[in-house]
């Protein structure tokens, strides 16, 4: 089993991630790193990740892991969990910030003239707790998994592809918004994996299998 690299930024659920990970692909060796030099020599890297996009890309800059992360967007397979999803992005509203760009598009608040269900009360934000994800295509890290899958959120933001094509899945609270991307070696997701019981894990476990 080839090794991965969750990048340690000073933000998100690190361990929770890590312990995941090694629940699916025992005897991987896991490392939890802000080393660049880690990054570079793992076969395969996670991001995850909560909080806010503006702390988000400090620490990252501030770490110097910004080079490193997006060398290894380009280089090996790449998993983006919640912030990690939103930091791949142009810009975000979120603290009126630049992300890193690697795909077109921004960083949203849901609107709240929107926030309401099809029967009219009000929907809360942040928007957390389970939620369907609907599939846009056949992808690697979709297989084993049901369409319509409940994964688990926790988030105010969401992201706005320029390109639809990079759109992987979908959800609807209040507005349908895009819940994951894709695109060569980059998956990336709003949700929780490593939160979202069998059906995380299962996307977890193709992650560590995928060879793009």
């Amino acid at each position: 089993m080839k090794s991965v690299a969750i990048v340690d930024y000073g933000m998100g659920n690190l361990r929770s991630v890590a312990k995941a990970v090694e629940h699916v692909a025992p005897g991987c060796p896991v490392v939890v790193t802000a080393d660049p030099a880690e990054l570079a020599a793992a076969d395969r890297v996670i991001v995850p990740g909560q909080g806010a996009m503006p702390d988000c890309m400090r620490e990252l800059r501030g770490r110097r892991l910004a080079e490193a992360v997006v060398r290894a967007a380009s280089e090996k397979p790449f998993l983006g969990i919640c912030i990690g999803l939103q930091m791949l992005f142009e810009h975000s509203e979120e603290g009126d910030v630049a992300g890193l760009g690697l795909f077109p598009g921004q960083v949203r608040h849901f609107p709240d003239a929107a926030m309401h269900d099809a029967a009219g009360e009000r929907l809360k934000v942040p928007h957390m707790g389970w939620n369907e994800v609907q599939q846009a295509e056949p992808h690697p890290l979709w297989a084993g998994i049901a369409n319509a899958s409940r994964f688990y959120f926790v988030h105010s933001y969401y992201v706005e592809p320029a390109t639809p094509e990079v759109i992987a899945g979908s959800t609807h609270y209040g507005i349908a918004f895009t819940s994951a991307v894709a695109r060569a070696n980059i998956f990336a997701v709003q949700f929780h994996p490593e939160k979202s019981a069998a059906a995380g894990l299962r996307l977890l476990n193709n992650f560590m299998h995928w060879n793009p």
